[in-house]
């Protein structure tokens, strides 16, 4: 599949707004301490994907009720569903200045992901977590996503890489009163 930046201007994808919020003091201080052990940009993104993927459960597999959709707020409270977990991403891998976008697959409802940009090319990761027989790992090389879609059953990858969420998955989480009014509500397509 052939990736689509919804602008041309890189800038756009290392951008800062109230969901990214990377200049965020935790945002900051979890990417300063994420960096410590690495030597390169390429580990620095694989240890905040392997960070946001098995130290921030997925709230739907955890159980919890809480919504979080700003990416500081997913750091803090340690919880989020998919969009929020690639908010918290985007915000950690864009504090460290390499280029994230958010993306998007459609099954019965719409999926989250980010998509990094290293060797002048996008890779889609998803760092929704492992559980349940999902097996997702940062790559270069070939996607390693939580879930890949089936054409003949209507699911798609939507090609476009935003550098904003998109504002149909920004209203669900704002709307949500808890995970499980989120779960009805989550769109089925953008």
């Amino acid at each position: 599949m052939q990736l689509i930046q919804e602008t041309a201007d890189l800038s756009a994808y290392l951008s800062a707004d109230e969901v990214i919020d990377h200049g965020h003091s935790l945002v900051r201080k979890t990417a300063a301490h994420l960096a410590r052990d690495v030597s390169n940009s390429y580990e620095y993104a694989r240890a905040a994907f392997e960070f946001v993927r098995d130290a921030i459960p997925h709230s739907q597999d955890s159980g919890d009720m809480r919504v979080t959709w700003r990416a500081s707020d997913v750091l803090e409270q340690k919880t989020g569903i998919c969009y929020a977990k690639a908010h918290a991403l985007a915000a950690l891998l864009r504090a460290e200045d390499i280029p994230t976008a958010l993306c998007y697959q459609k099954f019965d409802v719409v999926h989250g992901l980010v998509a990094v940009r290293f060797q002048g090319a996008w890779h889609r990761q998803d760092a929704r977590g492992n559980v349940g027989g999902v097996d997702a790992r940062f790559s270069l090389d070939g996607e390693q996503l939580a879930f890949v879609t089936d054409p003949e059953s209507g699911e798609t990858d939507y090609p476009v890489l935003y550098a904003a969420p998109h504002p149909a998955v920004v209203a669900v989480l704002k709307a949500a009163t808890d995970r499980e009014h989120l779960m009805r509500t989550l769109p089925t397509a953008l």
